[in-house]
């Protein structure tokens, strides 16, 4: 484990100011001591993935893949020494871990499939009409082309999946960018480790130096500094809607502004509908309440139905469920008190009844399951009882009627995820519902959790405004790629010149659109 700032494939050490990683289960420092980065080393490693990426933005998609399945090699490589780190600095159990190495890997190789492929660049040509009339139509292709050097902000909540080598990462490489990415504080050690063996893989499959750089510091100095620069040409973000919209911000005040995909956390409405309303229903919330101890941004954290005796009972099934799961220690100290801290100011709204409250020591670092309700009026009237509260906590709004019920969905932000729970039947008394739910989510889930996010083709994570800044794009699955690429059209272009991806003989053998027709001729 290199206890300096990695820089494409240098070394650099030059801060006088230290990150230490933490153990929030012993509440004690683990070994090593990372330097925050320097205005310098910040320069430097742009200056690296600006040219670099010269040279990794022509390396053929075969070659790329070669990269990214490396990188899930060497992941694999580092055997018990990441997981034992990993589960030190998070507090996460060794099979949470295990598991989470494997949908990083699983990305990586996800990505080297569908750039050895090669298809996800959208060819599309339109052949010339020289004899058309009134006037001549030219030779027009175009394909998507990589952006530039990407600043990735590694999340706390998963280590490894949306961390040094985590989706945005892969997407960000997939596409044919250099990456920096800026390492979270809580697991600086697991950073590292991940860090070295990205760059091991781009060392072994020829990738120019630059390629990949991982920083450490505050992303208020560090980070801020990075989006900040002139070379840097996008960015990708998973945290609290705080520091999400702070970033978002100075990108788009830079004098050339630049996306920046930030993911920013969700409450995720699910509703009840009447015959949904069983102790089956209340035990699979339960899981998925407590579920990493509540730290997933597709956590339930809101529950809506109409109130009535089906209601009443469920929520005290709701409650007796959770009383049965032990609490855990959760990511880290300051994670912790904001979740309490949130959770008080919640319950100082007099009109909040608190169904379920499990005790639990504070100062250990454990997150234990709390359970509120209000009324839908009570909702509809405070707007800060619809923010997100990270942890094991969810609220049942009681809505008097249908009517109401939809004006508290009305009333809702963007949301990563929506759930329904009831039958086919019931879904047509409550359309209305249903569709101003579909109105502000980026994924409807039918009679299952929110939480677990399946890493495909199909998958959305990302919904309106605040739950992500662009609900146009996804940060898990294939598609991901598309937030680092840029369209690219060649007109009249000689075709000895052009990309081989839209050269008449298609030497790639991708699927191309070529006159509103898909083939590989």
């Amino acid at each position: 484990m290199t206890e300096k700032n990695l820089i494409g494939y240098s070394a650099s050490s030059e801060g006088h100011s230290f990150t230490q990683g933490y153990n929030p289960a012993k509440r004690e420092f683990l070994p090593g001591k990372f330097p925050n980065a320097t205005s310098n080393e910040v320069n430097l490693a742009v200056d690296k993935a600006s040219s670099g990426f010269n040279i990794y933005r022509n390396i053929s998609g075969k070659r790329k893949g070669e990269f990214l399945n490396a990188i899930a090699d060497e992941i694999e490589l580092l055997g018990d020494e990441l997981i034992v780190r990993c589960c030190a600095e998070s507090g996460l159990p060794e099979g949470r871990i295990i598991g989470e190495r494997g949908r990083t890997t699983g990305q990586l190789r996800m990505f080297a499939n569908l750039v050895t492929e090669g298809s996800w660049i959208e060819a599309t040509i339109d052949t010339s009409q020289l004899d058309r009339v009134p006037v001549p139509k030219p030779d027009i292709r175009r394909m998507l082309v990589p952006m530039g050097p990407v600043v990735v902000f590694a999340a706390s909540n998963f280590p490894l999946a949306f961390s040094t080598a985590g989706g945005d990462t892969a997407s960000a490489l997939a596409g044919g960018n250099t990456v920096i990415v800026k390492a979270h504080g809580a697991h600086p050690g697991t950073s590292a480790l991940v860090g070295s063996a990205i760059l091991k893989a781009g060392q072994n499959t020829g990738m120019p130096d630059g390629v990949f750089s991982l920083l450490h510091g505050s992303g208020k100095v560090v980070g801020q500094s990075l989006i900040n620069h002139p070379d840097i040409k996008a960015g990708g973000f998973t945290g609290s809607q705080t520091a999400g919209r702070i970033l978002f911000n100075l990108a788009n005040q830079r004098i050339e502004p630049i996306p920046f995909f930030a993911e920013m956390g969700s409450v995720n409405p699910v509703l009840l509908l009447p015959s949904s309303l069983t102790k089956d229903t209340a035990e699979l919330l339960t899981g998925s309440i407590t579920m990493g101890v509540g730290q997933f941004c597709t956590n339930p954290g809101l529950l809506l139905s109409v109130k009535g005796d089906h209601l009443d009972k469920f929520i005290i099934d709701l409650g007796n469920a959770l009383r049965q799961v032990n609490s855990d220690v959760m990511l880290s100290e300051r994670i912790c008190n904001t979740y309490y801290g949130d959770v008080d100011s919640v319950l100082s709204n007099v009109d909040v009844n608190v169904e379920t409250k499990v005790e639990t020591e504070k100062e250990s670092n454990q997150g234990a399951a709390i359970l509120v309700s209000v009324s839908g009026k009570t909702f509809i009237n405070n707007p800060k009882l619809a923010q997100e509260v990270f942890g094991p906590y969810s609220m049942v709004v009681k809505c008097k009627n249908t009517d109401q019920l939809n004006d508290v969905l009305s009333n809702l932000s963007g949301q990563l995820t929506g759930s329904v729970f009831g039958s086919e039947v019931e879904m047509l008394s409550f359309s209305l519902s249903i569709d101003q739910l579909e109105k502000k989510v980026g994924r409807l889930i039918f009679n299952g959790v929110p939480t677990g996010v399946e890493v495909c083709s199909s998958m959305q994570h990302g919904g309106p405004y605040p739950a992500s800044s662009d609900s146009r794009f996804t940060s898990v699955g294939t598609m991901a790629i598309r937030r680092f690429v840029r369209p690219v059209a060649f007109q009249s272009w000689p075709d000895s010149q052009l990309p081989d991806e839209l050269k008449n003989s298609n030497p790639l053998n991708i699927w191309r659109l070529i006159n509103g027709e898909w083939t590989k001729d």
